[in-house]
């Protein structure tokens, strides 16, 4: 009978064995755990021929950005940053339901712009099988430009992938998840290069409180904060602590700030949306 160990053990087999197969690639890498992995075997399976690119642009978050380029240091990996312009995309801005699609869709030209000059034979990013359960326009880029995803190919969910980051040491197995900035208006509210900076500052600075799982929704000049249920009770229950965040928050030009009794889900900027009258 098969254990979990040699289930994972024979996705990790296969994974490499299909990363084998490329002459060689550009792997999509943002920091999180996913491209993180792909990037580690595909540079140990195919050395230099692997070329590890990340984008750098208003929606990634500066502290996201730093561990990424930190990661990829340890690890000689090389990093080539190019800058992508999303806001400059009427598609993009507007942010209606397809708004990943067009990220995704400038990324991947760019990506492939660079195959064609140094003639790399394929693109890959860090989609996985629990990807499929969910609405993700940009999957649809994917297709369009041929990129592949080696880990969903290989069948690993996100569990597979921070068991195989863990035990390759990669800083980033356990950070908690991080969609782009952008995912923090709500939909069909114009995403806006001042708004990406609030919400930038604010994280980093509910981070700097020790808070991992930080959201903070972005409608106009109000913000609603979102913290991990399980982290939740500590502000919440400080008063001192509560107005200390909301004042924090209003420094950065928020005019109403409130802390979601709720916590941390994933869509709440739209439930938040459709449940109050918040003047959008």
């Amino acid at each position: 009978m098969s254990t979990d160990a040699d289930v994972l053990e024979h996705k990790e087999q296969k994974l490499e064995r299909l990363l084998h197969e490329q002459v060689s690639l550009i792997v999509a890498y943002s920091g999180g755990v996913d491209s993180s992995l792909l990037a580690y075997y595909a540079r140990k399976v195919l050395g230099e021929r692997a070329k590890v690119v990340i984008a750098v642009s208003p929606s990634l978050a500066a502290e996201e950005l730093i561990a990424a380029r930190e990661q990829a240091v340890a690890f000689n990996w090389q990093l080539q940053e190019i800058s992508t312009h999303e806001l400059d995309n009427p598609n993009y801005e507007r942010n209606d339901q397809m708004r990943c699609y067009h990220c995704k869709k400038t990324l991947f030209a760019e990506l492939e712009q660079i195959a064609a000059q140094e003639n790399i034979n394929s693109i890959a990013y860090g989609a996985n099988v629990d990807d499929q359960k969910d609405y993700r326009p940009g999957h649809k880029a994917a297709r369009e430009f041929n990129v592949i995803s080696p880990l969903q190919e290989a069948g690993m969910v996100k569990e597979d992938i921070r068991q195989l980051a863990k035990a390759a040491a990669l800083p980033s197995w356990d950070r908690p998840q991080a969609a782009c900035l952008s995912s923090r208006f709500p939909t069909f509210e114009p995403v806006t290069l001042q708004g990406l900076s609030q919400i930038d500052r604010s994280e980093a600075f509910l981070h700097s409180l020790g808070f991992k799982q930080v959201r903070v929704r972005h409608y106009g000049d109000k913000a609603k904060v979102e913290i991990d249920k399980d982290e939740l009770p500590r502000l919440l229950d400080d008063s001192e602590l509560s107005n200390q965040v909301i004042a924090k928050l209003q420094e950065f030009g928020y005019r109403e700030v409130s802390i979601d009794p709720e916590g941390y889900r994933q869509g709440a900027a739209n439930t938040f949306l459709q449940h109050a009258d918040i003047g959008v």
